[in-house]
């Protein structure tokens, strides 16, 4: 007598191991794909390089989309905004020796602003590992040594087998509290080499959550319901891990007024009547912010920038929220939270109380009005108009990138950027070139929104073969130049330092308008008077544009020298 399970077909040995079999010619290369698919990678950025050859030939067998820019420290930049906009890992191919050393002043700034770029570099043979001198091309007696001090984590696959887990390892760690860039290696050999590794499927690279310890919090809490004179700052922690909303409502709830740092920007709303928007380089918001009894600060080291060049020195308590240990007190004793911000502001507000001031928004009205005295003082209305100009042009939504030029040194104190996650610089690590790779990273994130960028004409020739990348992919993007002839901001440093004397700040360049078209880029020069509507103009106009501003600006006058 038969059963109906005696009759169901069991697979042979031979069908068994068909199913298992991976479809023929597969490499390393296809590994690394398939680990970043698998990951949710959608979108690559990078260029090759001989060693790195497998890995592009996996990528445009791939349905990854690819975005090669002309060099890749415009790449990194590019990785960089991206991670920034999306809050995702985001793959940077890059080749071996010189290609991958091109990438290193990207990956500090990504470093600096804490966002996750997953660098992957293909590196000599294998058996050139390790220090040997075998002469190969774009060989480092220690490739992974260059990087080692500026990306969060190093991590190399020597075979086919480690590459999945590799991958992983680092995709998680970029993406663990605090964000960062990461950086594999795998040599050209494994990448080449064909496997017999079924195809990758299924990968887990969950990031570890960084709880605040509820003893810490619940003390925080204790202080600030207490506190007399609260303030907070708000860094750009607050930003990373999407806690606006949850800093307001403790703002609220404590009637404290926020400043927000430079990397914060929008973290907290300008308008508010508890914003103290983000004027840290002014005396009047470092003694403001010295004289609270607690302070505050949330996602934020308190660096040079935003300690008015370290002479803030707080008199009362501190309470610092900070996911990056080595932040952690790092310039203020304080009571450290070792946390992300979005968890620490959670704890808060579940166990602080409310606390009523009638006064607070007079006092930051007032502090404001103090601030703006000074800056009415100065001959500095052509900047403060052409900020004006920008704010009214450029969509509430819309991402701007700033390169470290006069402007953007403006914009960080006095600029509205209305929504968090909207403005982007490069003042982490203060490389020049990041605004122009950068915006079209935003690009490709967003690609039904206008982006801006916002670069001196000394940065701007850092970018200038990268015109070829927004026309090749129709990226819409608008390039605001500001062409004053020279490194606007090192020769005004060096005019007050120096005597009046500078030196290399004087620049030959090219003429912008003429050079962009020839890119096939649609280009124009504007005026303090007409940049309001030749910007709303561009933004509104598809595909890439670039604005020439020939002006000489100057800074406002500092108030940390004396």
């Amino acid at each position: 007598m038969t059963h109906d399970h005696d009759l169901v077909l069991r697979p042979t040995e031979a069908q068994t191991a068909a199913a298992l079999a991976p479809p023929p010619g597969r490499t390393g290369g296809d590994l690394v794909v398939e680990t970043l698919r698998g990951l949710g990678a959608t979108t690559v950025f990078g260029l090759p390089g001989q060693h790195a050859l497998a890995l592009f030939d996996a990528v445009g067998r791939s349905d990854l989309r690819l975005i090669g820019l002309r060099t890749e420290n415009n790449a990194g930049f590019a990785a960089d905004a991206y991670g920034r906009i999306t809050g995702e890992a985001v793959p940077l191919l890059l080749s071996t020796g010189p290609g991958a050393l091109m990438a290193l002043p990207a990956l500090a700034e990504a470093a600096a602003a804490s966002a996750p770029v997953l660098a992957i570099a293909s590196q000599v043979p294998v058996a050139g590992l390790g220090g040997g001198r075998r002469g190969h091309l774009h060989e480092l007696r220690d490739q992974s040594a260059s990087f080692r001090d500026v990306v969060k984590s190093v991590h190399t696959a020597r075979t086919p087998s480690q590459i999945p887990s590799v991958i992983a390892e680092a995709w998680e760690s970029a993406l663990t509290a605090p964000h960062g860039p990461v950086w594999v290696e795998i040599p050209e050999d494994v990448l080449r080499a064909q496997t017999v590794i079924p195809q990758v499927t299924a990968v887990d690279a969950s990031p570890h959550e960084l709880a605040p310890r509820p003893e810490l919090t619940a003390l925080a809490a204790h202080w600030l319901g207490r506190a007399s004179r609260p303030v907070i700052i708000a860094g750009g922690g607050v930003v990373r891990s999407d806690a606006a909303g949850k800093l307001r409502q403790l703002a609220e709830r404590l009637n404290a007024p926020v400043v927000t740092t430079f990397g914060g920007k929008g973290a907290f709303p300008w308008t508010h009547p508890l914003s103290l928007q983000s004027w840290l380089e002014d005396r009047h918001m470092t003694d403001f912010l010295e004289d609270a009894d607690v302070l505050l600060v949330v996602g934020s080291g308190l660096g040079e920038l935003s300690s008015n060049y370290h002479t803030f020195f707080p008199t009362g308590r501190v309470v610092q929220i900070e996911a990056d240990l080595g932040k952690l007190e790092s310039n203020h004793a304080a009571l450290g939270i070792h946390a992300d911000a979005r968890l620490a502001l959670q704890a808060l507000l579940e166990t602080v109380p409310e606390r009523r001031d009638p006064q607070a928004p007079e006092r930051v009205r007032l502090l404001l009005s103090e601030i703006e005295t000074r800056l009415s003082a100065q001959d500095v209305a052509l900047e403060r108009g052409l900020l004006s100009s920008i704010r009214a042009a450029l969509p509430a939504r819309s991402p701007s990138f700033w390169d470290m030029t006069i402007l953007s040194y403006w914009a960080w104190s006095a600029f509205d950027a209305k929504h968090p996650n909207t403005m982007h610089s490069a003042q982490g690590a203060g490389g020049l070139g990041y605004a122009f790779p950068a915006a079209l990273g935003a690009c490709v994130a967003e690609p039904d929104t206008p982006v801006l960028a916002v670069s001196g004409d000394g940065g701007a020739m850092y970018s200038i073969a990268d015109l070829a990348t927004a026309k090749q992919h129709d990226l819409d993007v608008t390039w605001l130049i500001v062409d004053d002839g020279g490194y606007g901001i090192l020769r005004e440093y060096m005019t007050d330092s120096f005597e009046g004397r500078t030196t290399a700040t004087e620049l030959t360049r090219p003429d912008f308008t003429a050079l962009a078209e020839s890119f096939g880029v649609p280009a124009s020069t504007t005026t303090p008077e007409t940049l309001r509507e030749d910007l709303k103009k561009a933004l509104t106009t598809p595909g890439p544009t670039v604005l020439v501003l020939p002006t000489t600006l100057k800074m406002f006058a500092p108030t940390h020298l004396a």
